[in-house]
Parts: C-alpha cells; sequence; structure tokens
C-alpha cells in the first residue's frame, strides 16, 4: 500500500473512531463539549494516530486493536496543543489555520476543554477493549501517562519555558525535545507495539529507536519550516520561536546544520526497522514524510 493510500485509510479509519468518541451525548456542558471537538475535530496531520497504525501493523496486530489508542493518543496531542495555545505558554492565535481554542471561546473554557480531553483519552483506554488483555491496556495506559506527564511531554513544555530569553546548549534542546515532542510519538509507537500482545523485547527495542529517531526529527523539521515556510502555510505563526526568543535547532546550528541533523535522524529511524519481521513500510513512509513535510 502507498503511503498515500495507507494515510488516507488512516484518516478514515480514525475520523469514524473519533467520531465515536466525540459525541458525548449524555454531557450538560455544552460549551466544554463544543471546545473539546473544536480542538479534536479541526484538521492536523493525525500523524500519532497514524503511528499507531503502522506500529500495529509492524507487529501484525490486528488494526480494529490499534481504533482506541489512536484515539487516546490524539487526545492527549489535542490538549497539549489547547495549553500551548493560551497566554500563559505560547500566546497563540492560530492552529491549523483556525483560531485558537481560547480565541474562538475564552481562556476559562481552553483550559477545561484541556483538561477534559486528557482525562475522557484515559477514560477511553481503560473501558474493556475487545481483543485487549487487561495486561495490554494497562500498558498502554502506563505508556501514555508517563509519556504526557513529568517525564514526558509536560516536563519538556516546562523545559522549553525555562529555556526562554536564556542560552542552552545543544544537549539541553535535545533533551527538552525528546520530552516535549518526542514522549508522545514514543507512546504512539509503542502502544501500537502493544496491540499484540506477544509482541517480543527486540521488537520493542528496535521500534523505541525508530520512535526517539523521528521524533527529533520532527521537531527539527518544525523548527526548519518555522524559518523557511509561512503562516499560511504553516497553519500557525511563522517566527513565533524567534519573536519569543526560545532556543531552536536552527538557531544553535544554523540552517544547513539542522537540515543536516533532519537527514541524519531519518536514516537512524530507518536503520532502526531493521530486525522487525512484519510490515514495516508505513513506518518507513511516515519516517520519509516527517522530514519532507512543508508544514
Amino acid at each position: 500500500m502507498s503511503f498515500s493510500s495507507f494515510s488516507q485509510w488512516c484518516l478514515e479509519r480514525f475520523a469514524q473512531v473519533l467520531d465515536k468518541h466525540t459525541q458525548l451525548s449524555h454531557a450538560d456542558a455544552e460549551q466544554l463539549k463544543s471546545a473539546m471537538n473544536y480542538s479534536m475535530l479541526n484538521g492536523g496531520k493525525r500523524v500519532r494516530p497514524m503511528l499507531v497504525y503502522a506500529a500495529a501493523q509492524a507487529v501484525n496486530a490486528q488494526a480494529e486493536h490499534a481504533d482506541y489508542p489512536a484515539c487516546a493518543v490524539e487526545m492527549i496531542h489535542a490538549y497539549s496543543l489547547v495549553h500551548d495555545d493560551l497566554p500563559a505558554m505560547d500566546d497563540d492565535a492560530l492552529r491549523r489555520g483556525k483560531p485558537t481554542c481560547h480565541i474562538q471561546y475564552d481562556e476559562a473554557t481552553a483550559i477545561l476543554a484541556g483538561d477534559a480531553l486528557q482525562t475522557q483519552a484515559f477514560a477511553l483506554l481503560s473501558q474493556p477493549i475487545d481483543g485487549l488483555s487487561a495486561q495490554q491496556q494497562l500498558n498502554m495506559i502506563q505508556l501514555l501517562s508517563h509519556n504526557s506527564g513529568l517525564f514526558g511531554m509536560a516536563g519538556g513544555q516546562s523545559l522549553d519555558l525555562c529555556a526562554v530569553d536564556k542560552a542552552v546548549d545543544l544537549a539541553y534542546l535535545e533533551n527538552m525535545h525528546n520530552h516535549k515532542t518526542g514522549a508522545l510519538i514514543l507512546a504512539s509507537v509503542l502502544m501500537g507495539a502493544h496491540c499484540n500482545g506477544h509482541t517480543n523485547q527486540q521488537e520493542l527495542d528496535a521500534l523505541t529507536l525508530y520512535a526517539q529517531a523521528i521524533g527529533l526529527a520532527f521537531q527539527v523539521q518544525d523548527d526548519i519550516l518555522d524559518v523557511v515556510s509561512d503562516t499560511q502555510t504553516l497553519g500557525k505563526t511563522q517566527g513565533a520561536d524567534a519573536a519569543l526568543n526560545k532556543p531552536t535547532y536552527v538557531s544553535l546550528l544554523g540552517l544547513e546544520g539542522a537540515k543536516q541533523k533532519a537527514t541524519a535522524l531519518h536514516q537512524q529511524a530507518l536503520d532502526a526497522l531493521a530486525p522487525l519481521k512484519g510490515d514495516s513500510q508505513a513506518l518507513k513512509d511516515i519516517a520519509n514524510y516527517i522530514i519532507s513535510r512543508v508544514h
């Protein structure tokens, strides 16, 4: 299957799962539900759900076993974007070409929408899922919680905020982005791997190396695009990191150095997949997409 066919298949499948789990028909807080849906349904590349499906495919798991993990990880990602855009953090007015949640609604509603999306993700993963054992689901919950909190995404965002207006070295920057961006990408890949209860340690190790490489490559490419692209193409404010005086791979390595870094990480990701016995073509295609994307 080509990447374009695979991504279309993922998007269509994910849209059905998302529609089912964003109805929340019994919720009384209509404005909060509206803000949650606005944040989940306003497009996006859906890279993390695609990684869940692609990793599941690479370990010969059934696609339906990846549906709930894919939805849960995107809920966590959506919540993080809502909170990142708030005035207390990045203070962004645009996300995916549309007003950010706190602009469309208000700051209090945006905070609550992020909070509710986060808890909804774990509510989704903790309910019985046909075809998955309790241990598999517990593994997924542990992966998602660990990589979303202090030791993952939230910790990385804190490191990011602490680095504003400060000179940091490359080791600090990589550690920050391994947490802020890479951790949730790692969770996506390993949750997909746990969709098969018989995935072995060699496969998990290979997928971990792959995920760590593409997680960092994703951020390097973001930093490059923040310099070479424009607001309309990006769907968010171009040059925002420079305006906030945040350290980036471009500011530390230069534009060409950042491009070389992305290329090297891309190759590391491809090399990591060699031990896998399942179909890893989709994972390779996603790695190719991550460093060639324009937004």
